[in-house]
């Protein structure tokens, strides 16, 4: 645990079946020095322990203790609700009531598995003046947000991850807003008068869409042509490889100012080379290109070839998740060749930087990284710097 005014109860128990024993226990901890803080101020509060419902109250308690001492960072991961009460509020959308305690020093919040509908976000966003970042993590209650005009005056950074129920997200004059990152299923999705928008991550996971020609009609031009960084997972949601063809045919608009783009591909896809080159002309100014690769077995491993695309400005070229297949090389080969001033080409084998990996994955890894100095590093100029992590 840190100093006194910054309180991170992150319990790295490996707790197997005693859970219920190591709740109880960890539930008396927290309380205990939550209680014994005499210090008038408390920088940031952090809990992450899985608890369920028979700790309701304690939750709120700790939640109560640190808005009082004018929290700056609120932190909370475990399987449990957000309490109302904290609020002010009893259950349900419309009882909102006036005890926000010291909700207005809240600069920082993230939730990891705790349930949030999107009347807490909404009141947590009205009524926190100096909230610059809100992360939600795998909320099962979150259906609809929305983020609108002064309820959003100092948010820089809103990130929404894996929320199962979420079915759309609007965000409209929020005047701030410098990133904003979405990952998990098809939603619908509206952003507008985002002026400092600079820096958008999405990856929708939904096998019935097509996350490319889905997710671009939702930015508008005007916010496409105004970001410098874009990660997107453009991994083809379809079986049938013939009908869903290359990207050229299909036209999008110009990434005037994007300096970075990250791509998650499919590099085993047979299309895979030809949508990465739709990318890199729309995108003339790009200075580092990242792409991290999957592979799912069952698409046909041999890559169509494609024609020549050199770009100018590409700089830094960074391959996530290499392994040791003929279509992984094809496409470090294809930058190679077609970025004319790449400086810097980066090979990292690890795609899952978890601790808790299978042993097969290790070896996966080991043997990428064999393969990558094998075949690759021969290959490259000496005009450019070859790194394999």
């Amino acid at each position: 645990m840190a100093a006194l005014d910054a309180l991170n109860f992150d319990s790295k128990l490996d707790v197997g079946n005693n859970i219920r024993r190591f709740s109880r226990r960890y539930v008396d901890w927290v309380s205990r020095v939550m209680e014994q803080h005499k210090g008038p101020k408390m920088k940031r509060f952090r809990a992450c322990f899985y608890l369920d419902r028979r700790f309701t109250t304690s939750i709120d308690r700790w939640i109560q203790i640190a808005m009082t001492k004018g929290v700056e960072i609120l932190e909370l991961e475990g399987h449990y609700a957000f309490p109302y009460k904290v609020l002010g509020l009893e259950k349900g959308p419309n009882c909102f009531g006036h005890n926000i305690f010291g909700f207005k020093s809240l600069k920082v919040v993230n939730f990891k598995h705790v349930d949030v509908a999107e009347e807490i976000l909404e009141y947590l966003l009205s009524n926190c003046p100096g909230l610059e970042q809100l992360t939600v993590y795998a909320s099962s209650n979150l259906a609809n947000l929305r983020v609108v005009g002064s309820s959003s005056a100092a948010l820089k950074y809103l990130a929404i991850k894996h929320c199962c129920l979420l079915e759309s997200i609007q965000i409209r004059e929020a005047a701030n807003l410098v990133s904003f990152i979405y990952h998990g299923g098809s939603v619908s999705l509206l952003l507008s008068d985002v002026p400092l928008l600079t820096e958008v991550s999405i990856e929708e996971a939904d096998w019935r869409v097509d996350s490319i020609r889905v997710v671009f009609p939702q930015l508008s031009r005007c916010i496409l042509s105004q970001l410098e960084i874009l990660m997107l997972d453009i991994t083809p949601m379809t079986l049938d490889d013939d009908d869903f063809g290359p990207l050229q045919n299909h036209a999008f608009p110009i990434l005037a100012n994007l300096k970075q783009l990250e791509l998650i591909v499919e590099a085993d896809y047979c299309w895979s080379l030809h949508h990465l080159i739709s990318f890199m002309k729309i995108s003339p100014c790009l200075q580092r290109l990242v792409l991290k690769m999957k592979f799912v077995g069952w698409r046909r491993p041999k890559v169509k070839t494609a024609a020549k695309c050199p770009h100018p400005y590409i700089r830094v070229v960074e391959i996530v998740g290499y392994c040791g297949r003929a279509c992984a090389a094809k496409h470090v080969m294809y930058l190679m060749e077609n970025a004319v001033s790449l400086e810097i080409i980066v090979i990292d084998p690890v795609l899952n930087h978890s601790t808790d990996k299978r042993v097969e994955e290790v070896k996966e890894e080991v043997f990428a990284k064999y393969h990558a100095m094998q075949h690759i590093k021969n290959k490259v100029p000496s005009t450019i710097e070859f790194v394999c992590l």
